[in-house]
């Protein structure tokens, strides 16, 4: 049994559709950022960074914190979504840090300067949507030639897909990268990628 500690943001729905994926039992637990629960000591306990998601593998006693070790954890934990073979192993996981270092910080200080900055900046605004957009052309051209962002559907898809299904939110359209609009629309109706986008609800 997993504990997942989450809240709905994109980094808190990589955790879910992972679970959902690989079929784990897993036992939510709402840390609402929006109250600062995440700042309570029973949660920094489990987290030192105070952010969402983090899990307790109740298997094991271990806890980790971090979206993307939770998803190399789950990964190496039920043997999918990475594979054991380097090149491709490595593959999956230069493109998990392309979103951890790229897409995540780049689409969330959009997120943050175009919906919740109390004063809108248009210097700010622009930057992030200018490199939020330059991503979008990165995975567009890798998915010309690939069905997945590593080749196979991985965990770097399990990654990226919740900050890519941010667009409607931040005012976007995915209508000039038709490859990352494929790429989008197939995940979205996967059955583990629509739960897992429902949790917590």
């Amino acid at each position: 049994m997993i504990d997942l500690y989450t809240f709905t943001t994109p980094n808190g729905r990589k955790a879910s559709i992972m679970l959902e994926e690989v079929g784990l039992p897993y036992t939510v637990h709402v840390i609402d950022i929006t109250k600062g629960d995440q700042f309570a000591p029973e949660f920094v306990a489990i987290n030192p960074n105070s952010k969402i998601p983090a899990i307790v593998d109740q298997d094991t006693g271990m806890t980790v914190f971090e979206s993307g070790a939770i998803l190399i954890c789950l990964a190496e934990k039920t043997g999918k979504f990475l594979p054991t073979e380097p090149v491709k192993r490595f593959q999956v996981l230069e493109w998990l840090m392309f979103q951890m270092g790229g897409v995540g910080p780049m689409f969330g200080q959009l997120n943050h300067f175009k919906r919740f900055a109390p004063e809108k900046i248009p210097y700010a605004i622009d930057r992030y949507e200018k490199e939020t957009l330059r991503l979008y052309s990165v995975m567009d051209k890798r998915l010309a030639a690939n069905e997945y962002l590593a080749g196979d559907y991985s965990i770097a898809d399990i990654a990226t897909f919740p900050w890519v299904a941010a667009y409607p939110f931040q005012g976007l359209t995915l209508d000039n990268h038709p490859h990352l609009k494929r790429w989008y629309e197939g995940l979205s109706v996967r059955p583990a990628v629509e739960k897992g986008m429902k949790v917590p609800v």
